[in-house]
């Protein structure tokens, strides 16, 4: 069975500063099983949370900082108040440095996988493209794999997979069951450039979700911005991936 869609929020962040509640509802119109959440302009969690409950939305991973430090308890509630198992983070572009800065990153990761644990949650990575440039002779996502906890799994961007250089099919396929998330994006590859609705850019997610098939439980799509009007490229990607039997909607 395909995986079901949903769309990470911050693709429509700027339309949710206006009238989050207006907003997501019109996501769950178009047809998207769930969100993935990073930030609540303007709204409460709690009222964000019933908005989801209310529409049917399942929140299927909760964007946002490591369980660490001052921010532990916060990430904890946050997730716990969405009713999601998944947290994801990502990475700063520096941690690529070098192998020292690196293996600093994936000790701090591991204590955050720990807490995570301890307080009934996965904890998972989400990648850009400099994970996938070379650290001292060897690809930073090569030494992420080796160095991460077992319970971390990955959040794979595919499009900035390829943008960095990698290939997505190959990456999804050997993460198997530890890649159950894949966030979907399309448009030039290119890091400088705007992106596109899923479908109308340089991306070829067919190959991508067939390898994906039995370990991916969520294709979200993701656009961090866009050349054209951002909530026409959600509907478009929307049609795209559900119109082609990539994804499962709700319509």
């Amino acid at each position: 069975m395909t995986a079901p869609i949903a769309l990470q929020l911050y693709t429509v962040r700027d339309a949710l500063a206006h009238n989050f509640k207006a907003v997501v509802t019109r996501i769950a119109e178009i047809g998207y099983v769930g969100v993935e959440t990073a930030g609540f302009p303007g709204v409460a969690v709690d009222e964000a949370s019933d908005l989801f409950a209310d529409l049917g939305l399942d929140v299927c991973s909760v964007h946002t900082q490591l369980p660490l430090g001052k921010q532990k308890n916060q990430v904890i509630e946050l997730a716990h108040e969405l009713e999601a198992t998944r947290v994801v983070s990502s990475t700063p572009r520096d941690a690529f440095a070098s192998a020292d800065a690196l293996k600093v990153l994936c000790d701090r990761w591991n204590q955050a996988a720990q807490i995570a644990a301890e307080n009934g949650l996965e904890l998972g990575l989400h990648n850009h493209w400099w994970e996938f440039q070379e650290v001292e002779g060897r690809p930073g996502f090569e030494q992420l794999i080796d160095a991460l906890d077992e319970s971390i799994f990955f959040q794979v961007d595919t499009y900035w997979v390829n943008t960095g250089g990698g290939d997505s099919v190959q990456v999804v396929e050997e993460l198997g069951e530890r890649a159950p998330l894949l966030h979907i994006k399309d448009g030039p590859c290119d890091p400088a450039q705007d992106m596109l609705a899923v479908g109308e850019g340089t991306m070829d997610f067919p190959p991508i979700i067939e390898a994906s098939h039995g370990t991916c439980d969520w294709l979200i799509v993701e656009l961090d911005r866009c050349a054209t009007d951002m909530m026409e490229a959600v509907e478009k990607s929307y049609q795209y991936l559900v119109g082609n039997e990539l994804a499962r909607g709700a319509r």
